[in-house]
């Protein structure tokens, strides 16, 4: 498996990260993503370390907290050969804290996940959204507090615009806090919002990009087809996980999945590893979180590395899947002279 260093700090981390949504199935949005109990569970993180993945992503917020309680079981008694990504700021609860990134509810929060992974410390901790009501300056201070008492030992953030990153980034520089060095952020073949203005950011400030749902929210799978119904058994099949996702216009879907539909059959690779590999040729990217409802997918996934698209292959994905962009980054693109695009 190939590492990579995790944006400008010394960690380095698996190309391919394990994401955990499809441990517990704990309500119906998760459940439509995978319900891996802990056998299963424990055969998933098995085979992930055989393959040299060896970093697992998890969320408070995954079935809530089943997700981190099933991987906790699951790595017990090689905790020290594996890192742990988990994520806090959503709402946990009913009560008016909660939620968000303020002093009391991540407290509460850190403290409740290094209990369900049955773990001391977390290898990367991220803050889940941006909080508009809590000052960045709270937030961090207490991600720094975390940090010197050797609970978390890496802070990044997620869902983030680049004016959320950029202020967060200058609150730690302005008063010696603990910096983000990871961006968890939507990425994939037919979602390159994060182009615009993330990338370049994170090129600038050494944000490594940690990417979620890099097959489209299950778009691309090499399943979806134009003129086919949704297979059964699609996470497509229900409408709150449609709801809850990046909304994608079926005719470009179709045209992105033609071209890798080609590109596939040129390298005797399936759709997901050809989608896959382009995003770890582009700028930024440290690692990208994969899940699997059983071994047969991870070990699927698990063949995206060791192998690389050529430049006329990617020229072709590039160009299937190019969008008009939105203001002011199409007038920017005018004068590339002084404000390249990210390469």
């Amino acid at each position: 498996m190939e590492t990579r260093q995790l944006g400008g700090s010394g960690l380095m981390v698996p190309a391919l990260c394990f994401g955990t949504g499809t441990f517990g199935g704990g309500n119906e949005f998760f459940k439509a993503w995978g319900s891996s109990g802990v056998e299963e569970a424990t055969r998933i993180v098995d085979v992930c370390l055989e393959a040299g993945l060896n970093m697992f992503d998890s969320a408070d917020i995954y079935s809530s907290g089943l997700a981190e309680e099933i991987l906790g079981k699951a790595i017990k008694g090689r905790r020290d050969k594996l890192l742990i990504s988990t994520k806090g700021t959503f709402r946990s609860g009913k009560g008016p804290n909660d939620v968000g990134s303020s002093r009391q509810h991540l407290n509460d929060a850190i403290e409740a996940s290094l209990r369900r992974l049955g773990t001391d410390y977390i290898d990367l901790y991220q803050l889940h959204g941006f909080d508009a009501l809590t000052p960045v300056e709270e937030a961090l201070a207490t991600l720094d507090g975390f940090v010197r008492a050797g609970k978390i030992r890496y802070i990044g953030c997620s869902n983030f615009s680049g004016w959320h990153l950029m202020k967060s980034l200058a609150a730690s520089e302005r008063y010696g806090l603990v910096r983000h060095v990871a961006h968890q952020a939507y990425y994939s073949l037919i979602g390159r919002e994060y182009e615009w203005e993330l990338m370049p950011l994170g090129i600038d400030q050494k944000v490594g990009a940690v990417v979620w749902s890099p097959l489209g929210w299950g778009r691309l799978t090499g399943k979806i087809r134009r003129g086919q119904p949704v297979p059964e058994g699609s996470r497509l099949q229900s409408k709150v996980v449609i709801g809850m996702g990046p909304p994608v216009d079926n005719e470009y879907l179709y045209t992105v999945v033609d071209a890798l539909d080609g590109i596939a059959k040129e390298t005797g690779k399936t759709v997901p590893q050809v989608a896959l590999n382009w995003l770890l040729r582009r700028p930024t990217v440290s690692t990208l979180v994969i899940g699997a409802r059983n071994e047969e997918q991870l070990r699927q996934n698990l063949g995206a590395v060791g192998w690389a698209l050529t430049p006329a292959q990617v020229a072709k994905l590039d160009a299937a899947s190019v969008r008009t962009l939105a203001y002011p980054y199409w007038h920017q693109r005018g004068f590339a002279e002084r404000n390249p695009p990210p390469v």
